[in-house]
């Protein structure tokens, strides 16, 4: 089984939860969702990066000491993940993914970061799986739209707002009051962006 990689590299997590953790990045090709401020727009085309086997993709996680395999894109469950999530847990991996949610889930996952857009809502049936809700703040009306999705979540998902960076120093403060008056929410900055690191 392949899968087409755009990249893969060992880092910290920047965001949510586990952020701090050290983690291997894996990068898969192919994308239907579209957001506008996407800084990753190069992940979108499905066909347009190598092909990894998932022999290729453990072995080079496995080259780092971090057992934490981040699965990201593009839209990760775009995928059959079944045979990279078995492959990684095969190696000692903690499997987490980061989706829009927009399709079912496939494989071993212990981690579900699920980040709802408005260019293309997430499946109801996926919600209930989010281990953290991560919602991107672009405007004052996405705190309503991250309210409608937290109310489908399951009661121990944890609930973060993160300001879209390219207006970060705008959102914040909105965000910072938004949570004074909501403290079931965390706030989640992009920490590898401050650090300009992977």
């Amino acid at each position: 089984m392949s899968y087409p990689v755009m990249e893969h590299f060992y880092t910290l997590q920047g965001e949510g939860a586990h952020s701090g953790r050290a983690a291997y990045f894996i990068r898969l090709g192919g994308c239907d969702v579209g957001c506008v401020w996407c800084d990753v727009k190069e992940s979108w085309p499905i066909d347009a990066h190598p092909l990894m086997t998932v022999n290729e993709i453990v072995a080079a996680a496995a080259a780092y000491p971090g057992r934490i395999a981040v699965i990201t894109g593009g839209e990760p469950a775009m995928h059959n993940l079944e045979p990279l999530t078995k492959g990684l847990k095969a190696a000692g991996f903690q499997i987490h993914i980061e989706t829009s949610g927009t399709r079912l889930l496939t494989g071993a996952i212990d981690w579900v970061t699920l980040s709802p857009k408005k260019f293309k809502a997430p499946l109801p049936a996926v919600l209930p799986y989010a281990s953290e809700l991560k919602v991107v703040i672009f405007h004052p009306s996405d705190f309503d739209w991250a309210e409608q999705h937290a109310a489908m979540t399951s009661p121990d998902c944890r609930l973060y707002l993160q300001p879209e960076w390219s207006k970060h120093e705008k959102l914040t403060p909105l965000i910072l009051d938004y949570i004074h008056q909501h403290p079931q929410w965390t706030l989640s900055l992009q920490t590898h962006k401050y650090l300009n690191i992977p």
